[in-house]
């Protein structure tokens, strides 16, 4: 499969599921009355996939590498959201325990966000293309 856009990466896919869901939970009664935690969840959880995008828009695999290295980390901190949810009785044990959102058991391809690099052969440079790619 050919990746042209961050829309093409399966992990940015997965991502755009956890803020679905995350708005889903969050605009219950209860959960949407705490308004600081429900912005601070809902924030994690975009961040997820907005620094898929970020990093995939910009001119390399440095750099999208850092972006998945936030991406990561904005995953652990919904994730850590979740149990507060869950503490506070704003979720059930149905909705904390959702196999959907790759914050509870990401596959292993989404464990490792550096199968998600672009490939060289994206945007080959003119002396490194090959001749036969024209």
């Amino acid at each position: 499969m050919t990746i042209n856009s961050f829309e093409d990466l399966e992990i940015w896919q997965l991502a755009r599921e956890i803020c679905i869901f995350v708005k889903q939970i969050t605009d219950k009664e209860m959960f949407n009355k705490d308004f600081r935690f429900r912005d601070q969840i809902r924030g994690a959880s975009g961040s997820i996939m907005d620094n898929i995008a970020e990093g995939f828009e910009r001119d390399g695999n440095k750099e999208f590498g850092q972006f998945l290295s936030i991406t990561k980390g904005s995953n652990g901190e919904v994730r850590s959201q979740s149990y507060r949810a869950f503490d506070y009785n704003y979720i059930t044990p149905e909705q904390f325990n959702n196999p959907k959102p790759i914050t509870r058991n990401p596959k292993p391809e989404t464990r490792n966000p550096k199968l998600f690099f672009k490939p060289e052969t994206r945007n080959p440079k003119p002396e490194t293309r090959n001749p036969k790619q024209n």
